[in-house]
């Protein structure tokens, strides 16, 4: 294994999947667990003729990635190695790239469309590998695509059935599954063990070995007071409130606190609400409500002026779209308050205190040299364009030369990135052209970046498998991880948490390491027979509940206005995935606006932005 550049605790990871077990490699972020798994893969190639691999990942990025860093290099000279996901052509004709493949790396959605495609050429059974490594398993539970194909896995094993592939799954932590207590967290793991009907294998022997290879960052808590006077914030619930006396909705809805989650959900379902009920005037108001929470949020987190940008931007579409008294006293409403509001947003005696927080502890790290490196962890996608604009404009941040750029998760729309420009970023990152990365969620987990001196979480409220695999983005020497927080605030509250969760998770690992293999190996099986019928009964319910109105009767009607457009038999789906209206009637009731970004898939390909042609939303 020495030629292969295995560290000890990889080795020792490995022995039992080379003996053909089925095993969860557990290590932490940055501790090699994919290359132990090329490892795996070679000598499953080497002494299996006719073996064939399907590594499967959660994100479409990891396939280039794992491909072009990991596969190829080791296993490119002497086996065929393919790369799927959803932008590639090959897609549409997996069954055949798998049958001329050695090993193939894709996206599970990939895999399961091939598992319930039934078209020649498109098709595949698990049966035709022979190894099956799953990256992030610890995302194999509840109607996650990976628990499908698992499911189907462990279906057919409780049939009897041999000619089943061998599996390796990776994680950096399998969590502890909402549980916060030893009997529930080894539950979790156990469950984790037997949607994967693998055992969890750590390094035990060479345990001291990775930690000198991984070290752990120093961790504190940058904490700021609450802010003494919020009168920005104080006006925006002020006109909140307005809208609410303007609804009337009475005792039967008690109003949650403005500016928090909760109050949000609650928004969302007063929204539906007024929608099935036909009730403009509640789903309007609910939706403009919505709108003022986020700049709440937005308050909360970056800039007054931040928030003030998010109002602003919304209600500059809505003075040509007005349609009823509605419309009009929620559009009067903001423009009576606009230049109050905006006044205040530029009051700099009332800014968001953690700001100044947050400007120190990037200030402290990057003044001590041009070689630091950090990822700066927000929410949401808004908060993440704030924090750029910030640091961009902020004449401190620019003479301690920090170079930002935003990273984001791939999508279509505002504030997504494409995938060549995740790359782009992250290549940049890499080289040392750009030096804090100021991401979403989307970088905690499989990307292969650099390792940083600085890791700062600010304003986020995540479990502790996202807090594990964030932290273990710090792996330079003597690197920081900052916590950045109000003082009393939620994200303290739960960062103490994830530590004991964390700690949680490995005493469970531990307890079920421990275990004798016919224990474990009897609650395993019963646990996968549990799941099976747990399944099928689902699938009776879903069936029974499809086929409660036929496909005619169904009617589907503009949200805002309510005119009727379609009848759901005018809906075709296509890769079990996306819904096109296939009747050329439709087009009486929309009009078009610019192209839209979306992929071409199949036979269709898309077209431009559509709005009611009765409202125009």
């Amino acid at each position: 294994m020495a030629d292969f550049g295995l560290y000890e605790y990889q080795e020792e990871v490995v022995q039992r999947a080379l003996r053909g077990e089925n095993v969860i490699i557990w290590l932490p972020t940055g501790g090699g667990k994919t290359r132990a798994a090329v490892y795996v893969a070679k000598k499953h190639l080497e002494n299996n003729p006719g073996a064939k691999v399907a590594v499967l990942v959660n994100m479409v990025h990891l396939v280039e990635q794992h491909y072009n860093k990991e596969f190829k290099p080791y296993l490119g000279r002497d086996y065929s190695l393919v790369s799927i996901s959803g932008d590639c052509d090959q897609k549409d004709f997996f069954g055949c790239e798998v049958k001329n493949s050695d090993l193939v790396i894709c996206t599970a959605q990939i895999l399961e469309n091939a598992l319930t495609n039934q078209e020649e050429g498109k098709h595949v059974e698990l049966s035709q590998f022979t190894l099956l490594i799953v990256d992030e398993c610890h995302h194999t539970h509840k109607e996650g695509v990976y628990n499908k194909i698992m499911g189907r896995y462990v279906a057919q094993k409780l049939k009897g059935e041999r000619q089943l592939p061998q599996i390796l799954g990776l994680t950096a932590s399998p969590g502890t599954g909402g549980a916060k207590s030893i009997k529930g967290a080894v539950e979790h793991v156990l469950q984790i063990c037997a949607n994967l009907d693998s055992v969890i294998v750590s390094s035990k022997v060479y345990a001291p070995e990775l930690k000198k290879k991984v070290p752990r960052p120093r961790k504190r808590f940058d904490i700021v007071d609450r802010r003494p006077q919020d009168p920005f914030g104080d006006h925006l619930k002020f006109m909140m409130q307005f809208i609410h006396d303007f609804m009337a909705l009475g005792p039967d809805f008690p109003v949650k606190e403005f500016g928090t989650q909760e109050y949000e959900a609650d928004v969302v379902i007063l929204e539906k609400k007024g929608v099935t009920d036909r009730n403009r005037l509640l789903a309007q108001c609910a939706l403009h409500l919505r709108q003022y929470n986020d700049a709440l949020l937005i308050n909360d987190t970056v800039r007054m002026v931040d928030a003030f940008r998010v109002l602003e931007s919304y209600y500059s579409t809505k003075t040509s779209t007005a349609t009823d008294g509605t419309d009009f006293f929620l559009l009067g409403l903001y423009q009576e308050n606009e230049v109050e509001l905006r006044k205040l947003a530029g009051d700099a005696r009332f800014e968001n205190p953690k700001m100044g927080k947050l400007q120190n502890t990037l200030l402290e790290q990057f003044d001590q040299g041009e070689h630091s490196r950090g990822i700066l962890f927000s929410k949401t996608r808004k908060s993440i364009c704030c924090l750029y604009d910030w640091v961009s404009n902020n004449p401190a941040l620019q003479r301690a030369g920090i170079r930002a750029a935003i990273l984001t998760g791939a999508g279509n729309g505002t504030n997504y990135m494409t995938q060549n420009e995740q790359k782009d970023t992250i290549r940049n990152f890499r080289l040392g052209s750009l030096n804090l990365l100021i991401s979403t969620s989307v970088a905690e987990e499989g990307l292969d970046i650099p390792e940083c001196n600085l890791v700062v979480r600010y304003g986020l409220l995540t479990n502790e498998i996202a807090q594990q695999q964030a932290s273990g983005r710090a792996r330079a020497s003597d690197s920081v991880y900052s916590v950045v927080a109000q003082a009393g605030g939620r994200e303290v509250r739960r960062e103490l948490l994830n530590e004991c969760l964390e700690d949680l998770t490995g005493r469970a690992i531990g307890e079920v390491q421990r275990m004798e293999p016919r224990e474990f190996q009897i609650k395993i099986t019963d646990l996968q027979t549990e799941a099976m019928l747990t399944r099928q009964l689902a699938e009776q319910l879903k069936i029974k509940k499809r086929s409660r109105f036929s496909a005619a009767t169904v009617q589907l009607s503009c949200r805002d206005c309510f005119v009727p457009v379609a009848f759901g038999n005018d809906i075709k789906v296509i890769e079990n995935a996306h819904h096109v209206n296939i009747n050329p009637d439709f087009e009486k009731y929309y009009k078009t606006g610019e192209q839209t970004p979306l992929k071409t898939f199949e036979d269709w390909e898309p077209g431009r932005v559509i709005s009611c042609a009765a409202c125009g939303k």
